[in-house]
């Protein structure tokens, strides 16, 4: 049985371009999986320089705090996934590189790939964060409910110089949300 949390209102919105739709926590045997879905449009400019074949990066971070009345917040675990999405113009496909590290242009190194026909499928990809591997099951406890910090971004900083310079205070480069949910803990055993 999942337990989903849907928001949909227009208070959850970080971006008119970007919303959070689903965000589920659920315990298994080998530990605690976090699995979202994000909405947004690709900007026109975005398209742009994807179709120029230039690459453009996604981030997705998650943290797990356990709540204490009586001084900050603990937090538990924290984990990225960056996404790196990118026309492949000799094969005229999309490509996209996922790591939980940065993925820098000296390689791809620990990365996972996967090719797609359309730019339409391959954001349909970067849009769902799937089973990220948040703590392990033991780190967690018996708490019935925790809190989770979400957030999804276009990662501006790895852009080429010239991109980041004109990327300042341009909407067209913002799509970003961030959650603070109190979610509960599901059990899949």
């Amino acid at each position: 049985m999942a337990v989903v949390l849907l928001l949909a209102s227009p208070a959850a919105r970080a971006e008119a371009e970007a919303e959070l739709t689903q965000l589920r926590l659920e315990r298994v045997d080998d530990g605690v999986y976090l699995s979202a879905t994000v909405q947004f449009s690709l900007p026109e400019l975005v398209g742009e320089v994807l179709d120029k074949g230039i690459a453009v990066y996604f981030v997705a971070d998650a943290e797990l705090y356990r709540e204490r009345w009586y001084w900050w917040n603990s937090r538990i675990a924290s984990v990225s996934r960056h996404m790196r999405l990118a026309y492949q113009p000799l094969t005229r496909r999309w490509r996209l590189n996922v790591s939980p590290v940065p993925i820098t242009n000296a390689g791809f190194g620990n990365s996972v790939a996967q090719n797609f026909d359309s730019l339409e499928d391959a954001l349909e990809a970067v849009k769902r964060v799937g089973r990220l591997r948040l703590a392990d099951a033991s780190a967690v406890g018996d708490d019935p409910e925790h809190l989770v910090m979400f957030r999804f971004r276009l990662d501006t900083s790895q852009l080429p110089r010239p991109f980041q310079i004109g990327a300042v205070g341009q909407s067209d480069w913002n799509i970003s949300i961030e959650r603070n949910v109190k979610l509960p803990l599901e059990n899949n055993r």
